[in-house]
């Protein structure tokens, strides 16, 4: 924080387990777009809904321990989004 010193004994770095979710997160988004643009997912698949609200609930779980407001709402927006494409998906008539 700003204008604190550094504890004694304490690393300035700390990397805890809500940090590795939250990168989790962060990986899975974005290797899930790479995805899209690649050609290798649908947007309107049930996998690519799934995959972007798991990844951006893991970046929600990590700001609940490191909160900031603005990255918590668009996280929290992603999440609404992607489950509502989730919705759709499943809704959708499958080809026979």
């Amino acid at each position: 924080m700003r204008g604190e010193e550094k504890p004694q004994g304490k690393p300035m770095f700390a990397y805890a387990w809500h940090d590795l979710v939250g990168n989790a997160g962060v990986l899975m988004i974005l290797g899930t777009y790479l995805a899209l643009q690649a050609g290798r997912l649908d947007a309107k698949s049930v996998a690519y809904s799934a995959l972007n609200a798991i990844g951006a609930g893991s970046i929600t779980v990590s700001l609940l321990f490191d909160f900031n407001l603005s990255a918590f709402l668009v996280e929290a927006a992603w999440v609404a989004v992607s489950l509502y494409g989730l919705a759709r998906a499943w809704r959708r008539p499958r080809p026979a």
